[in-house]
């Protein structure tokens, strides 16, 4: 199966192409080129019979151009997957990372189940084995005035409990991003995908990915941390309050700025720091934009998932009998493997539900700046076998 043409950058040398890609012809290289008539064919102009629609009759006047670099407000995009290609609204990110997931859903299903099954599962194992059954977490909760020893054992099964689930978490994070981020490609066009095909076209660009996901935190905590430091090293409390303040926001700035890169990594065979560079450029002067609908888009997941987690933790509270306190009172010691299962059910459907919506969303989001920056619109339009949409000169 074969990229989608045009997601390589305009002007970029080649992609880079591994064993898979040697049957696959590179991406055009002409991005506002029309496609060449045949011999004794005059040149091919887009009309509604390309899927293009024209302007309402009775609206009046000839159109102006609005603010969506070049489009007419009152032009109708073709739409021949789940998002129409033009410029994005939120609400369109927001619906076209849903319909995705309808309309692809037996893919969908098989990436975000699969993989928050996997994670749960070990978690709650890793749970049950350092939280549950730890003496030195028991003995903290239990004694105001813990030994040295105690302490020692306490923090030797968290620090192992966070590395096991840290690990599981991030692998998972890159395969479901990896392998949604091609099902939202093809969606855009409205073409179907396997999971075999997603794995296919994802998993030579796995390492790299994680790469880029290991990179993004690493530089956010070093944002926080060196203004802290030097704050710390003048020995006035107010140089530290204003380090780590001025460390948050650096932070949060640097996660927008390396947001899309991801989707740059996957789409445009980009390297790691290709990725990084490339995704800096698309954000761009659309900072806030690019923050507004993230941050949207992480309450409303955050929200979704504590209404499905919530019940079930209750109710694990109420079957297991013990684990009730556990999770109000915020004891490990008494989690039972029921409590642990019931709550762990919980948790695969609210990951099962906002892992495509959010690697949905990310994905959208960096074809909408790019339709805004670079007229991929065009490309994607001539990919999908639809005309080419009219654009102010």
């Amino acid at each position: 199966m074969s990229d989608t043409p045009g997601w390589a950058s305009p002007g970029s040398p080649p992609p880079e192409r591994g064993p898979e890609d040697s049957a696959r012809p590179p991406a055009p290289q002409g991005w506002n080129a029309a496609p060449p008539p045949s011999p004794g064919q005059p040149p091919q102009q887009p009309g509604p019979q390309q899927g293009w629609g024209q302007q309402q009759p009775g609206w009046g006047g000839p159109q102006q151009p609005g603010n969506w670099g070049g489009w007419h407000p009152h032009t109708f995009a073709a739409k021949p997957g789940v998002i129409p290609l033009r410029p994005l609204g939120i609400g369109e990110i927001l619906d076209g990372a849903v319909s995705t997931a309808r309309a692809h859903w037996r893919t969908v299903l098989a990436i975000a189940l699969g993989i928050a099954v996997i994670t749960q599962l070990i978690s709650t194992v890793a749970m049950r084995t350092w939280l549950s059954d730890s003496s030195g977490l028991a003995a903290l909760e239990d004694n105001p005035n813990p030994t040295d020893e105690e302490i020692r054992d306490a923090f030797t099964d968290l620090g192992a409990f966070a590395s096991v689930t840290g690990v599981i978490t991030i692998l998972g994070s890159v395969l479901a991003t990896a392998m949604l981020t091609i099902v939202v490609s093809r969606a855009v066009l409205g073409r179907e995908v396997t999971f075999a095909e997603a794995w296919q076209d994802s998993r030579s660009r796995l390492l790299r990915l994680l790469g880029v996901v290991l990179l993004v935190p690493l530089i956010a905590v070093l944002a926080v941390a060196v203004p802290t430091l030097l704050g710390a090293l003048t020995g006035n409390g107010g140089a530290v309050a204003l380090g780590v303040i001025g460390g948050i926001v650096l932070a949060i700035w640097l996660w927008v700025r390396f947001s899309l890169a991801a989707p740059a990594l996957m789409l445009e065979r980009q390297g790691v720091i290709a990725a990084l560079r490339r995704s800096a450029k698309l954000v761009r002067g659309s900072w806030w934009r690019v923050f507004g609908v993230q941050l949207l888009v992480l309450v409303l997941l955050t929200v979704v998932a504590g209404i499905i987690e919530f019940p079930t933790s209750a109710i694990a509270g109420i079957v297991s009998g013990d684990g009730a306190n556990s999770f109000f009172e915020g004891s490990f010691s008494d989690m039972s493997w029921t409590y642990l299962a019931i709550s762990g059910i919980g948790a695969v459907i609210a990951s099962t539900i906002t892992l495509p919506v959010s690697a949905g969303v990310t994905a959208l989001l960096y074809i909408d700046q790019r339709i805004r920056r670079e007229a991929l619109d065009i490309e994607l339009a001539r990919a999908a076998g639809v005309g080419t949409p009219p654009r102010e000169s």
